[in-house]
């Protein structure tokens, strides 16, 4: 996976400290009711589509984008269906990173499912009763995009 440019701009003065980035995942669901997934390439496991906002992108348009480039489907992002703050990840080059992902529900419009990039093996629609095997990431953001309350985050401890 390409690291964006604006981010290699940033190494370039912070070199490995931990980053907090914007990142948006894309839960889309077809006329059908079945949900896009993509089999990642850089672990070979199925999931959302998902990615880094661009400087002044919205996130919607980032969904909406990250779904075109990495599955050849458009898409209309609906509604946001959770926000989080994931752990902190280190890459193999020392390289500290922090996501705060805000996930939509989106609706495909168009487009033919493929692998359109060299960031996935496989893409393909599922029938929510016949997912391939999904981590606990895809699966909580697939049952909060079918969910019709308000977006899920992740309540301040209280101290009392």
């Amino acid at each position: 996976m390409a690291t964006p440019d604006f981010i290699r701009e940033l190494r370039a003065t912070a070199g490995h400290q931990l980053l907090l980035l914007p990142g948006v995942t894309a839960v889309v669901l077809d006329d059908e009711g079945r949900v896009l997934l993509g089999r990642r390439a850089d672990t070979g496991k199925w999931s959302v589509i998902g990615g880094i906002s661009e400087p002044g992108e919205e996130p919607a348009a980032t969904a909406e984008r990250e779904v075109l480039e990495e599955t050849g489907v458009h898409c209309v992002a609906e509604r946001v269906v959770l926000t989080q703050a994931l752990d902190p990840v280190q890459y193999a080059n020392g390289d500290r990173c922090q996501y705060l992902d805000v996930t939509f529900r989106c609706r495909a419009t168009g487009g033919e499912a493929r692998v359109n990039d060299d960031e996935s093996l496989e893409v393909g629609w599922f029938p929510l009763d016949g997912l391939p095997p999904l981590g606990e990431f895809a699966l909580f953001r697939i049952k909060q995009a079918l969910t019709e309350g308000p977006a899920w985050f992740q309540p301040t401890p209280r101290t009392t």
